[in-house]
């Protein structure tokens, strides 16, 4: 787990569960804070966000877990 996947967790849930906000105001691309999350997840073993189709519609109770000790 590094300390910048857990920041662009937290501005992904700070800009409204959207990817590509966050990656603007992190001065990132949106595929890598995607691939990040997603990394994350993996090494956590368990999902950070529900997600409808290609976007992210709310944390989990474990993201929400994350999130809350991320901040």
């Amino acid at each position: 787990m590094k300390l910048q996947q857990l920041r662009y967790l937290v501005a992904i849930v700070e800009n409204g569960l959207n990817i590509s906000a966050a990656s603007e105001i992190l001065f990132t691309s949106q595929p890598g804070v995607s691939k990040q999350i997603r990394l994350l997840e993996e090494e956590l073993g368990l999902p950070l966000f529900i997600r409808k189709a290609k976007s992210l519609s709310a944390l989990t109770d474990a993201g929400q877990k994350v999130f809350e000790r991320a901040r």
